[in-house]
């Protein structure tokens, strides 16, 4: 492998009690666009930080090139530090090489040597693969592309915001152009055009990149290579190709999956029932014909014979299957069939809006439900997205008419979701909202939400993340007439944000989802409201012939 590979071997680290990464290896050659993903708490934050050196193994071993990047959360500079500070940091390497080459040539002129020559080579080398004389109209290119262009230089990082500070530090190492790019949910706090931007540039990288995303379009639309860290019997996999070529082989993987075990399942029940009746028969599948019996007797030791044979191969490969057989294919998610969700007549609106009204937050002229709608509403943040799922939900004053259907049952899934008792555990909390007989129907492990090690803490305990998984897990096992979902595909990992939308699709009820998840939005099936500034800007039916 060339000196610019970046190579991990039999990674194994430990976080307190539990072992998050145990014989992680990983090959990363330049042209390489690596994409980790799995679920939170797979250790891929941790992977990308024993891969920088910002921390160590309980064992194995890394080797980085010298050149390395990471895109840290926050800008590593001082609050009263300047945009001037972090830029002329990220273009100190270009200079330094330019001005050395400079330097370089002037004594090659005066009095040439080996030695000379051997480091100019270097610097060149160096020079060519950050394109340092480029260095200064790539800054001002990056900071056009991740809207960064009208922040005053001399402003100080303390004055910027959460959201500008982390573009900040992503523009550096674009700027940069590291050998190798270490990327840790790079797309956040990116609008659209922005993360289009950031796309083209890793595109375009000669280096090495290893990023891990939640965002599918990202994965999709830049990598090379992706590697699943959810448990698996060999460990983690490595998947080529981008994320659709991800979802195409994990089709086809779950599909040898399920026929295997099906295969299997067939062999158990044909092997219990030739050890309880077929291997006792003397033919086995007909019966014993007359001139058979009379030679029966005279035949009999042979015959019992070849029966106890049968018999013993029987049980040894029952015995080898049903200790060796392949688990179940765990179910997809999915939405159960709610006693209250099939309760919707098949015509008319559950919920019908005119002349709505939430001063400086939502201005809405007319909207109306049907009963099996399926609606998306984009805009960016502050349009009045979560708003208007609020007022639908009947969780805000609105003035205006709001009429809903009687009766109507309402579910809605929030950014920030907290409980009343936070000293109960997540699973008693799901016991309590969906119903001890729906939790025995429905266990709150098999949904795949919230992780085995969850389901006894305190829900006071948990993240952010973790509170939301639950809550949507209530919805997914007891669904309401009318769902809302606000955000619903963050904190979860691709494989699940792929199950959740596939089951909204078939799911009970009408839906209205907000989002800014630009692959869920590029193949939403139904309407979309587009929002700005509290106002309806445009409304779209996707055609039923349209490409998703």
């Amino acid at each position: 492998m060339p000196a610019s590979a970046l190579l991990a071997h039999d990674l194994v680290r430990t976080l307190g009690t539990r072992r998050v990464l145990d014989g992680v290896s990983l090959t990363a050659a330049p042209g390489h666009r690596i994409g980790l993903i799995g679920e939170n708490g797979t250790g891929k934050t941790t992977l990308l930080r024993l891969l920088a050196g910002a921390d160590e193994p309980d064992a194995g071993t890394v080797v980085r090139p010298a050149n390395l990047g990471i895109l840290h959360q926050e800008v590593p500079f001082a609050p009263d530090a300047t945009v001037t500070d972090v830029l002329d940091d990220a273009l100190r390497e270009a200079r330094d090489d330019l001005a050395a080459l400079d330097r370089l040539s002037a004594a090659l002129a005066a009095a040439p040597t080996d030695e000379l020559l051997a480091e100019y080579g270097e610097r060149l080398d160096r020079a060519q693969e950050t394109d340092a004389w480029d260095a200064d109209r790539r800054a001002e290119i990056v900071l056009a592309g991740l809207d960064l262009a009208e922040i005053a230089l001399d402003r100080s990082l303390g004055t910027l915001s959460g959201g500008q500070r982390g573009r900040l530090a992503l523009a550096a190492l674009l700027i940069r152009r590291p050998t190798a790019l270490l990327l840790d949910e790079p797309t956040n706090h990116l609008d659209d055009g922005a993360a289009a931007f950031l796309e083209e540039q890793l595109r375009a990288l000669p280096g090495v990149v290893v990023l891990a995303s939640h965002d599918r379009a990202f994965l999709d639309a830049v990598c090379t290579d992706l590697i699943d860290l959810d448990p698996a019997v060999d460990g983690p996999t490595r998947y080529g190709g981008n994320y659709t070529a991800y979802q195409e082989q994990k089709r086809a993987e779950r599909e040898r999956w399920q026929r295997r075990y099906e295969e299997e399942q067939d062999e158990l029940a044909a092997l219990r029932r030739a050890v309880a009746v077929t291997a006792h028969r003397v033919a086995p599948g007909r019966p014993r014909r007359d001139n058979e019996k009379m030679g029966y007797d005279y035949k009999g030791g042979r015959v019992q014979s070849q029966i106890s044979r049968r018999v013993r191969n029987a049980a040894r490969r029952l015995e080898e299957l049903e200790q060796t057989q392949v688990r179940k294919p765990p179910e997809p998610l999915r939405f159960q069939a709610g006693a209250v969700a099939s309760t919707a007549a098949a015509d008319g609106f559950l919920v019908a809006l005119r002349d709505i009204r939430v001063p400086g937050r939502l201005a809405l002229d007319h909207l109306d439900l049907p009963v099996t709608d399926r609606l998306l509403v984009t805009g960016p943040n502050g349009s009045g997205k979560s708003t208007l799922l609020a007022v639908l939900a009947g969780r805000l004053a609105a003035t205006g008419q709001v009429h809903r259907r009687r009766g109507l049952n309402v579910g809605l899934l929030t950014q920030d979701t907290t409980f009343e008792r936070p000293d109960r555990t997540a699973h008693q909390i799901y016991e309590r909202a969906v119903g001890v007989e729906r939790a025995d129907l429905v266990p709150l492990a098999s949904l795949g939400l919230v992780a085995p090690r969850d389901l006894g803490r305190p829900v006071g305990q948990l993240s952010v993340g973790q509170r939301r998984r639950l809550a949507l897990a209530m919805l997914v096992a007891d669904p309401p007439q009318l769902l809302l979902l606000d955000e619903p595909t963050n904190h979860l990992s691709p494989r699940l944000c792929d199950e959740l939308e596939e089951a909204l699709g078939t799911g009970p009820g009408a839906v209205v989802v907000a989002s800014h998840d630009r692959w869920l939005r590029a193949r939403w099936p139904g309407r979309q409201l587009h929002l700005s500034g509290g106002l309806l800007v445009e409304e779209r039916q996707r055609d039923r012939g349209e490409q998703r």
